[in-house]
């Protein structure tokens, strides 16, 4: 999901923070500006604000340790059992640790609102009461109100093995918010003003495979078959292995990095021979954005975004972009159909025959 919101327990200039990070967009802004003594720090890439209760109960989180202090503080003794059988049932499903810490977050959340009253107890029309309070007095987003949906029924379904609960409950619709694309004049002189050697070779992979910035930080040297030209990705989004197409006319400078870097078992590694992190990944490609002068709000996920794009505007059917980006449903794919520059940008408006 682009416009994941993400929290960070941290420590930052030798206080505790709490990291905000996500997509920008309009709405986004808004609500980041409205939050008082919101601040940037350029070395982590992400907005922060002190880690007290006040900023806790206005972000709505809790610690996203296993079962810590500050949660049991947090939540009345009677729901710790229904918490820490949540959470195992979690880990026996083999969810990622990600996956887990939202979940449990959200989840987390209604076992404060009840206090003392336990969770096994309620029935569909509390919990819409409930989600009535999350809309009405929290104010939360479409795309909260549906991850703590997820988790809530997560519970009653999964946990306590009961009927489908959620038929009656409506969901919030979600804002229809369309893959941010760079042109393909705006990727080449990306790629033009990306001197370094590693920092172009992974820019350029991320654009010619169409990779979330998690799988290229993720590639194994052994997942390279270069005499196949095929990369495999192994165990990404929704624990799916794939393979993509290695670009031709990267081979060679692929060759090039290895002989200069030597990496041991990443393609990509930082200091000591450490797996490169997906902020710095991240800064490579907002440094070579700002060196390129684009004047666009995206991450580095935009650079999948426009392979899609640009693979459609080549006339590639939409079921083969849908196997190389590895996504379930093509409708995620069908999102491109309204970026493309094939599509609409051609229709001449009829003031245009006058």
């Amino acid at each position: 999901m682009d416009n994941e919101i993400t929290y960070e327990l941290s420590k930052h200039n030798k206080q505790s923070v709490i990291f905000i990070r996500c997509t920008r967009s309009p709405k986004l802004s808004a609500w980041l500006r409205s939050l008082t003594g919101v601040k940037w720090s350029r070395t982590h890439q992400a907005w922060y604000v002190l880690d007290n209760k006040i900023y806790r109960k206005k972000l709505g989180i809790i610690t996203t340790s296993e079962v810590g202090k500050e949660t049991l503080s947090h939540i009345h003794e009677v729901n710790l059992p229904a918490l820490e059988r949540y959470i195992e049932t979690l880990q026996l499903k083999g969810y990622s640790q990600s996956t887990i810490t939202t979940y449990k977050n959200e989840f987390g959340q209604l076992l404060q609102t009840l206090k003392s009253y336990q969770v096994a107890d309620l029935d569909a029309e509390r919990l819409r009461s409930y989600f009535l309070y999350c809309v009405n007095e929290l104010k939360l987003s479409e795309n909260t109100i549906h991850s703590r949906m997820n988790a809530v029924k997560f519970y009653f379904e999964q946990v306590l093995g009961r009927d489908k609960i959620f038929i009656d409950i409506p969901r919030p619709k979600k804002p229809s918010i369309l893959p941010k694309a760079i042109s393909t004049r705006d990727v080449k002189k990306l790629f033009e003003v990306t001197t370094n050697l590693k920092h172009n070779t992974m820019l350029k992979l991320c654009y010619g495979m169409g990779l979330r910035v998690s799988e290229i930080v993720n590639l194994k040297i052994t997942d390279i078959d270069s005499g196949n030209m095929q990369v495999l990705i192994e165990r990404s989004k929704g624990k799916k292995d794939r393979y993509v197409n290695l670009p031709e006319t990267i081979l060679e400078q692929l060759r090039t990095y290895y002989k200069e870097y030597k990496p041991t078992k990443y393609l990509f590694e930082g200091q000591n021979s450490e797996q490169y992190s997906i902020r710095s990944a991240q800064q490579v490609f907002k440094t070579a954005m700002k060196k390129a002068k684009i004047n666009k709000e995206v991450g580095i996920h935009g650079l999948r975004h426009s392979f899609a794009t640009h693979l459609l505007e080549n006339g590639t059917d939409v079921k083969f972009i849908q196997e190389l980006l590895g996504h379930n449903d093509i409708k995620t794919t069908l999102r491109y159909t309204h970026v493309s520059e094939k599509s609409l940008k051609k229709i001449q408006s009829p003031l245009d025959k006058l």
